[in-house]
């Protein structure tokens, strides 16, 4: 025991006591030793890789009018696709004619339950039985054909 009161763990480092474990610009590596890694697979030394960050696509997002309502649609990466043209429509306007299309009690909400389906869903008040209950699943976009705008909209968020 000396004097540290029987615990045998390291203290922390402090930017005082330390200061060789601190940088002065957390960005930019240290002067003289580089930018090198020790890597026990490799067997080495190795110098790192710097992360460059990726180029955003400066092309804009296409601006299209809903064929339901004829309003723009400001928001294209919430809209859903035409269930047989497969242009983008309002998410809002699809659930109104949806719930047109179909006969609601009382109870029943329309719910998008995701993978372009939407579901008939009846919410009980009970504690007793299960909160909800699927009735009915409405399958409204194809899995299998992606449309084309959505690969413009994911072209212009995902660049990586």
């Amino acid at each position: 025991m000396s004097g540290r009161g029987g615990n045998s763990r390291r203290g922390y480092r402090r930017r005082d006591r330390d200061p060789d474990n601190w940088q002065e610009n957390p960005g930019q590596p240290k002067k003289g030793k580089g930018n090198l890694r020790y890597d026990k697979s490799r067997g080495g030394i190795y110098e790192r890789l710097q992360w460059v960050p990726p180029v955003m696509s400066a092309e804009p997002l296409p601006a299209l009018d809903c064929p339901y309502c004829g309003k723009p649609i400001k928001d294209i990466s919430s809209a859903i696709g035409d269930k047989y043209t497969n242009v983008p429509v309002h998410f809002d306007c699809v659930i109104d004619r949806v719930a047109k299309g179909e006969n609601l009690e009382k109870g029943d909400s329309i719910v998008y339950i995701g993978g372009g389906r939407f579901g008939i869903v009846h919410f009980n008040g009970s504690q007793i039985v299960p909160p909800f209950k699927i009735k009915k699943i409405l399958e409204w976009e194809d899995k299998e054909n992606r449309a084309e705008w959505r690969k413009t909209i994911s072209d212009h968020y995902s660049v990586t």
